[in-house]
């Protein structure tokens, strides 16, 4: 179980929350266009990573790798972010957020899952209340940027509709049973491909965009690499 110190926003307000998580699930190849899926399958494949049994695919990650931290350690030089919005079940809601699944891309190629379990996974600290947004769910847009030495660079960008909806994810997660997510359950939801193809970077910066309601949620963290030791 990881507590974090979260900001859950409705339209009404914000209010500072000490938000329980016990599962974090990391959903893969959600693509609702299957051409595009095919397009970061080959991404990631030209770095080793087999395809994946199922499209999507469920992975686990422990709770402990949530941070809000503005700064994340990683073994080498081989790990990169990639912005997804999150799903979060809090206090019997449902709440949309934003994260970056930041994995190590050597691992990757040899085992998922475990990469999935390398590197810490920065969220930003504010939600948004997931029944203001549903109504006008297409409208949300995602981006992130990468930095290297002084120059920013625009890495990703696109909507929400590039990934499969929320309730089609739920359901997929849980075999059809449940609309709901478990309590304390974060999931991400899938990633869009990457401009110029996927790398690292020493700074990752990320985003979701809500043009209806004028606002957006933003986060960035330092990627510090630490020696591996040969």
């Amino acid at each position: 179980m990881k507590t974090l110190e979260l900001t859950l926003t409705r339209r009404a307000g914000a209010a500072s929350a000490s938000v329980s998580v016990a599962n974090v699930i990391i959903a893969g190849w959600t693509g609702r266009d299957r051409a595009a899926v095919e397009k970061h399958i080959e991404e990631l494949a030209d770095l080793g990573v087999r395809r994946p049994a199922s499209i999507p695919v469920f992975y686990r990650a422990a709770a402990a790798r949530l941070t809000t931290a503005s700064a994340i350690q990683v073994l080498g030089e081989t790990s990169s972010g990639e912005v997804e919005f999150v799903l979060l079940q809090h206090a019997g809601q449902l709440w949309l957020g934003v994260g970056s699944d930041h994995t190590d891309r050597e691992v990757e190629a040899y085992d998922v899952s475990v990469s999935k379990q390398m590197c810490d996974k920065p969220i930003a600290k504010t939600w948004w209340a997931f029944d203001e947004v549903a109504p006008h769910w297409d409208r949300l847009i995602l981006r992130s940027f990468i930095e290297t030495g002084a120059q920013r660079t625009l890495y990703q960008e696109g909507s929400v509709t590039t990934m499969l909806e929320p309730q089609d994810l739920i359901s997929r997660y849980s075999n059809g049973r449940s609309q709901s997510l478990p309590e304390s359950t974060a999931l991400f939801c899938g990633t869009l491909t990457a401009r110029g193809g996927v790398r690292p970077a020493a700074h990752f910066s990320f985003e979701i965009e809500d043009p209806v309601l004028e606002r957006r949620i933003q986060h960035d963290y330092r990627v510090l690499t630490l020696p591996v030791a040969q």
